[in-house]
């Protein structure tokens, strides 16, 4: 169906609802009827020509042989296809006999509906047609809506046939029925003030997927093909792409089966999708309701090709639970081991943000690619997807895990950035990720980055967001360079660049860089007295105190119901675990004891300023010990942290000596993969060491020191790279007193378009812009000048 007839079948459409239900719906309720209408109209009409033959077949089985259940086989025998209606109705009879009655016209269509076969009812029951039935019967439009889609100027089915006037009046095939969908959602979402929700792919984008998965291996396909598309909407990429391999004037034409199976969460475009499925003579229960990441409908089941255009930037928290058990993940689909730094294989996180669910749709057609042996061309994946999925999330998170998980297995050949504007219903940038488990020879461990944000031509009319489309040709110059594995570089504005990476290129160490502690400690009474409230609860504590005074200490219970009242009215919302703990008498001696020992050590240490914790800290574990005082070292640490804090001219606080020779000092060394000398890049300072706090050390023995983590760092360092080499380099110099943190190293994966293919503009010579300027100043009387200061 080329454009003009699309918009005139769209407008005629639109027209029905607009003459029809102007008073009966409201203008965002006409897809309520108009989309199932449609669909019972592409499949009634299909159903005509053969009622006399279904109607002679329930004859047969009902009075003949008597059956008390009719068989499905019969009737689909005599309609050639996988549906059927056993009632005496079409809606075209249903319209020719209505009289004045409504309450006839609707008894008459119910029971038109009630003789469909089971896979059209359920089409009907998804989109609650019966309610709407007896919704317009009420108000009696009923028949007029009957006799808008049976009107003879209209074509809802897949073949071409002619108008009363000798007109031709095209197919509407499953990618046009598609179109139709889209473009009337538009348009009723445009009315309610709604978005349109997931992206509708355009047709150019589906000619171009086709070609790169089907082309480079036309000439051995496998003689049974099962395709898949787990987020299907209306079913286009499925039959075109099944149109596109059977296509008898086409390149690849292939004699053998086709398989088309699919997913749609969307009742509409699922029930759209299986109508169509019907009428091209697919398998409609290869096709099914539901969310795909909730359940896993097609388990244990492989396919050869799977092409999808996922939901992005989508929400599936209403889903994890089903994925999900706390932090364990509970779906297979998404369970994946990666090798951490060290080479030791580990369970890793396959799960990306809960706001953004499409990588999980890449994942659920990664994990249904056949093995090689079960089939000796594996399975080609393309689906579409927006940067997020390039380089959101960090190393060792969910979608960067994802990334290398498929960039390490090697199933990664290319990925093609289309332009902007190209969808419907979203202007972003988005891209077509090509993924095989059986890449050829030349293109193993290599993945190529095609740039086609340029390459496009501008529409006459928008269509929503889409201002631009591919022209046939550009679609034959991306699956050339595709093909080819070539490298281009665009000349001028428009065109197409493309380069070839290792699988290497785009991974990376994160590496974290530490910083040692410096504190200053010092006793106060006013540091002493913040240990009087715990620092999660330091609002309501301060306000008890002050309020009740020393009572708190000893009769808690007593002032626990106003202490709770006065939180909610400050509406502080704290938690069950806080409230018990708030009001536990425990706590508040646990705090009161904290504060009497703290001013035990500033009247037995004074109130000296310390710039080294260290031995600050050897005087009190002294005084604690000295006048046996009672408290836990967790307690201590409390104290300690109310009294100190972080300054930059402080001495080093260090976390302990060790010794370190023999085959301890050989595994630590094997282990950084460094030599003696450079121990201290790793945090352990030796006894030669120019810095030393405690004097000196003895040969063997090493300071590490704790680690400040407010100036904790991380360099992200080319997995081509050293991580020592790169810290000599780029750290070292600069901050001599960091080292690495090399057990904390984590390996994640992005891929930048922009770091690739970003050419610089310089910017315009001073003397070209004051020239312009000047030009511009002939015509505004000299303003320009007296500005500038150049006369």
């Amino acid at each position: 169906m080329n454009k003009s007839s699309h918009n005139k079948l769209v407008s005629f459409i639109w027209s029905i609802a607009d003459d029809c239900l102007r008073d009966v719906y409201v203008r965002g309720k006409y897809r309520d009827v108009i989309l199932p209408m449609i669909v019972l109209r592409r499949l009634d009409a299909l159903l005509e020509p053969t009622k006399e033959a279904v109607l002679e077949e329930l004859e047969f089985q009902k009075v003949q042989m008597g059956f008390t259940e009719l068989e499905d086989k019969g009737f689909e025998q005599a309609t050639g296809y996988v549906f059927y209606n056993t009632s005496k109705w079409t809606l075209q009879k249903l319209k020719d006999t209505a009289t004045n009655s409504a309450q006839i016209l609707q008894a008459n269509f119910e029971d038109y509906l009630n003789g469909f076969s089971p896979n059209v009812k359920e089409i009907i029951e998804k989109f609650k047609l019966r309610s709407q039935v007896r919704h317009m019967a009420t108000k009696d439009v009923l028949l007029d809506v009957l006799e808008k889609f049976t009107s003879s100027y209209i074509n809802l089915t897949p073949f071409e046939k002619e108008d009363p006037e000798g007109r031709k009046l095209p197919a509407l095939s499953n990618l046009g029925m598609g179109y139709v969908f889209e473009e009337l959602i538009r348009k009723f979402n445009e009315e309610n003030n709604e978005e349109a929700g997931e992206h509708f792919t355009p047709r150019e984008v589906i000619d171009l997927m086709t070609h790169i998965i089907f082309d480079p291996i036309k000439d051995k396909l496998p003689p049974v093909m099962t395709i898949y598309d787990p987020a299907c909407g209306s079913g286009g990429m499925l039959t075109e792409s099944q149109n596109f391999i059977k296509d008898e004037e086409g390149d690849i034409r292939a004699t053998g089966d086709v398989y088309l199976y699919g997913k749609e969460i969307n009742d509409e475009t699922y029930a759209i999708c299986k109508s169509d499925m019907m009428i091209k003579g697919n398998d409609p229960a290869n096709i099914r309701v539901g969310s795909t990441l909730s359940t896993d409908e097609f388990a244990g089941t492989k396919f050869d090709f799977m092409l999808s255009n996922p939901p992005y930037g989508k929400s599936w928290a209403s889903e994890q639970k089903y994925i999900k058990d706390g932090s364990d993940v509970i779906d297979t689909r998404f369970q994946i081991k990666l090798k951490n730094y060290w080479g030791v294989e580990e369970d890793a996180d396959a799960i990306p943000r809960s706001s953004d669910g499409q990588l999980l749709f890449l994942m659920e057609m990664v994990s249904k690619m056949k093995p090689l042996t079960q089939s000796p061309t594996g399975t080609r994946i393309a689906s579409v997807h927006n940067g997020s999925s390039l380089f959101t999330g960090d190393a060792g998170g969910g979608e960067s895990n994802i990334r290398r998980y498929i960039i390490e297995n090697d199933w990664l050949e290319a990925i093609v950035q289309l332009p902007n504007n190209l969808f419907y219903n979203t202007g972003i940038t988005t891209y077509i990720w090509i993924l095989s488990n059986n890449k050829p020879t030349h293109r193993k461990g290599k993945v190529q980055l095609i740039d086609a944000g340029q390459l496009y031509r501008k529409l006459r009319k928008n269509l929503g967001n889409k201002n631009c489309e591919f022209a046939p040709e550009h679609i034959t110059e991306i699956v050339e360079i595709y093909t080819k594995m070539g490298i281009a570089e665009r000349e001028g504005e428009q065109g197409i660049s493309a380069q070839v990476f290792d699988n290497a290129d785009f991974g990376y160490y994160k590496a974290t860089i530490e910083r040692p502690k410096r504190l200053k400690a010092q006793f106060t009474t006013a540091r002493i007295e913040t240990l009087r409230y715990d620092k999660s609860l330091s609002e309501p504590m301060k306000y008890a105190f002050e309020t009740f005074g020393e009572s708190i200490y000893n009769n808690t219970k007593q002032h626990e119901k106003e202490l709770l009242d006065w939180c909610e009215k400050n509406e502080l919302n704290l938690s069950s675990a806080n409230k018990k703990k708030l009001t536990k008498k425990d706590t508040w001696q646990k705090h009161l004891n904290l504060v009497k020992i703290g001013t035990a050590l500033l009247n037995a240490i004074g109130d000296r300023e310390y710039n080294d914790f260290n031995n600050f800290k050897m005087l009190v574990d002294a005084e604690i010990k000295k006048q046996k005082l009672n408290i836990s070292a967790s307690d201590k640490k409390v104290i300690l942290n109310a009294v100190s804090w972080y300054d930059a001219e402080a001495h080093k606080v260090i976390k302990k000596v060790e010794k370190l020779s023999g085959d301890k000092l050989n595994k630590l060394l094997a282990h950084l993969d460094c030599k003696e000398k450079d121990l201290a890049d790793f945090g352990y300072y030796p006894w030669s060491h120019p810095e030393l706090v405690l004097g000196s050390l003895k040969k063997g023995e090493y300071i590490t020191y704790e680690t400040e983590s407010d100036l904790r760092d991380t360099e992200n360092v080319p997995l081509k790279d050293n991580i020592h080499s790169y810290f000599l380099r780029e750290v070292n110099p600069h901050v001599p007193e960091a080292w690495i943190n090399l057990d904390a190293t984590k390996i994640g994966y992005e891929i930048s378009f922009n770091k690739y293919f970003y050419k610089h503009t310089p910017l315009r010579s001073i003397e070209d812009v004051t020239q312009d300027i000047l030009v511009l100043e002939q015509q505004s009387d000299g303003l320009i000048a007296d500005i500038l200061n150049l006369v």
